[in-house]
């Protein structure tokens, strides 16, 4: 697939030499003008998580040219501080009228759109920025991968921990030996899920300003419904904890362990094999909602130069999940009712080495090594990691022909995205799976190999 040029690659194309001209040419290239240029950006999804966007990404050498959103009302009110930015409700109108005018597409909207929207900026010749997580399904991801591989475009995944120096100096303190021999992996939050709840069987009137046709964009129709629009809720727009929050606080040790290895290497350096062991203990198990508590051990075989790896995935109040963290933490998490009860511990990241434990705050922007006395006079070990300059401007670099963004979807966004999707998938189903990752399918399980595709309605593909 041949990416669409840039407006900025084609002002470079009509003022270089023959030289400069093959050079500007080059995927994300940019002038030396242009990287000091104000980039056009547009933003779909300004309500929720796109506030964010709408208050952050002006200081960032961008102006919004274009913002969408399928609600009128937080368009409107986004739009006024923006009057030079065109207004959207659909995000296709939106890039069939701007893309010749735009740098890149921020993605801020529910999980179950992300895929189509970001396919179709990609398609378009702009490089894109998606929330977390960047898919609702295993298939989805896979394919923004290949897109994004083949337009050779920037891109990131909103898991904004990664681009933190703390983040980036716990995964050398990992794998620089410091913990020792590592002995169990925990990951952590509070929360849990909603549990069972019915599916609307009645309608409501839409309400005036929403666009409920493009908000359910590629998910099954349906009457309007309230209870349809807390999204969080249902299997069929969201994506859990898992997506919510494991996407940033197993953000660590999927790095740490290297575990994108198990797409990318060769046979020959997987001596043990190359497929995930995932199993799941819930409250209930659920096909619409997602269960109030859930354990999930993920486990991969032994690589050429790496151990076997086992994490703990523990959402909500599952039976000994919380005494086995406090345990090997040597105190009482921090869940409104110890320490200081400001909820400072709903989720985290315990990686417990033979030598010591790295304990990781939920984004992973924090940490600390445990017992403090055995490690107050480290120095080591040295960085080998590139320092960032933050999680958007990282990829507005990118754009403008610096390094690909830190989780840009090819090398780890989507990597990590699809490991933590596998869990979902284990939580409805019977007994423990086994996920091959270089073919992107469950084995031996087509009920569960069923869960890795996205379906989607009538007049919606990727």
């Amino acid at each position: 697939m041949k990416a669409q040029r840039t407006r900025r690659q084609f002002l470079a194309r009509a003022t270089t030499s023959a030289f400069g001209f093959f050079l500007s040419t080059r995927p994300g290239f940019a002038t030396a003008a242009a990287a000091n240029e104000e980039l056009n950006l547009a933003l779909v999804g300004v309500g929720g998580r796109g506030e964010w966007f709408v208050g952050g990404l002006p200081g960032m050498r961008t102006r919004f040219a274009a913002l969408c959103d399928t609600q009128a009302y937080r368009l409107d009110r986004a739009g006024a501080k923006f009057p030079e930015a065109k207004r959207y409700r659909d995000f296709r109108r939106m890039l069939d009228d701007t893309a010749d005018r735009l740098d890149g597409v921020v993605v801020a909207t529910p999980d179950h759109s992300h895929a189509v929207i970001s396919a179709r900026a990609l398609r378009a010749g702009k490089p894109v920025f998606c929330e977390k997580p960047l898919t609702r399904t295993i298939s989805e991801a896979r394919a923004l991968r290949e897109l994004a591989a083949s337009t050779q475009l920037a891109t990131q995944m909103g898991n904004q921990g990664t681009s933190s120096d703390a983040f980036r100096r716990s995964v050398e303190v990992v794998q620089s030996g410091a913990l020792g021999g590592i002995r169990e992996v925990l990951a952590w939050n509070e929360s849990g899920g909603g549990g069972p709840h019915p599916r609307p069987t009645t309608r409501e009137p839409v309400p005036e300003d929403l666009d409920w046709d493009v908000w359910l964009g590629p998910a099954a129709a349906r009457p309007y419904h309230r209870e349809w629009a807390n999204w969080h809720r249902w299997r069929d727009f969201a994506t859990g904890q898992l997506g919510n929050w494991a996407v940033h606080s197993t953000n660590l040790a999927f790095k740490a362990f290297r575990l994108d290895e198990f797409w990318t290497s060769a046979p020959t350096d997987l001596p043990e094999g190359h497929h995930f062991r995932v199993s799941a203990k819930v409250s209930e198990s659920l096909a619409d909602t997602f269960p109030k508590w859930e354990l999930i051990e993920f486990s991969a075989p032994r690589r050429r130069d790496q151990p076997a790896f086992t994490m703990i995935w523990c959402n909500g109040r599952a039976p000994g999940g919380r005494e086995r963290i406090e345990e090997r933490l040597g105190r009482k998490l921090d869940w409104g009712d110890a320490g200081e009860k400001k909820w400072n511990d709903y989720a985290g990241l315990l990686i417990v080495g033979s030598r010591g434990i790295l304990h990781s705050t939920g984004h992973n922007m924090s940490f600390s090594l445990l017992p403090e006395a055995d490690f107050k006079d480290l120095l080591g070990p040295p960085r080998i990691l590139p320092r960032s300059p933050g999680h958007e401007r990282e990829w507005l670099d990118a754009i403008r022909g610096g390094a690909p963004a830190c989780s840009n979807f090819v090398d780890y966004g989507s990597l990590l995205t699809e490991l933590l999707l596998v869990g979902n998938i284990a939580t409805q189903s019977e007994g423990a799976i086994e996920y091959d990752p270089q073919a992107g399918r469950v084995v031996e399980n087509e009920s569960a190999n069923r869960l890795c595709k996205a379906v989607y309605r009538d007049g919606w593909t990727l």
